[in-house]
């Protein structure tokens, strides 16, 4: 291939490589950011870890020491139970297994029969407020009712008193009698 062919294609593929280029967003700034090597930041003076954080080990680590063999303590002492108290359960399983059955019962019936008593409190509720609103205004009803019922008191008590005085007149009228 001549020279002058393989320079011309050179001279092509650069410049449509260049307008290829061109046609991407460039960005605006480059960032770098330089590795900070522990060697570097010795020799400038400013190295080794500050006296806060050389407070905050002396005091925390002790704490966390102190801790730590708190829990395994607890560990120990949780087991030390565990071995003491397993055969004691074991021994004593047919006694245990129907009591904790029947205490276990006990309580599931009496959270039931909450739930239901405060289910039947809540129908009740929903059914009064229902019929009350379907009725109309229920304190012009609930008023005569009452009215109705002071009626009847009276009338039982009226009644009654008549009863009274004519059981007394009958039991006067026999005495005289005999």
């Amino acid at each position: 291939m001549p020279f002058f062919l393989h320079s011309n294609f050179l001279f092509f593929f650069s410049h449509s490589l260049k307008a290829k280029m061109a046609d991407r967003p460039q960005p605006h700034q480059l960032q770098v950011h330089p590795q900070r090597r522990y060697e570097d930041v010795g020799a400038k003076g400013r190295g080794g870890p500050s006296a806060s954080t050389i407070l905050a080990v002396v005091t925390l680590v002790p704490l966390g020491g102190s801790l730590l063999g708190l829990a395994g303590l607890t560990l120990a002492a949780t087991l030390f139970g565990l071995a003491v108290s397993t055969p004691v359960f074991i021994i004593f399983s047919p006694i245990l297994v129907p009591a904790i059955l029947t205490i276990g019962l006990a309580v599931l019936a009496f959270l039931t029969s909450g739930a239901f008593g405060l289910t039947a409190l809540s129908s009740l509720t929903w059914a009064f407020n229902y019929l009350r609103r379907a009725t109309g205004f229920m304190p012009d009803q609930i008023d005569q009712a009452k009215r109705r019922m002071q009626d009847m008191a009276g009338y039982v008590g009226q009644k009654t008193k008549d009863l009274g005085q004519e059981i007394q007149s009958r039991t006067q009228e026999q005495g005289r009698r005999t």
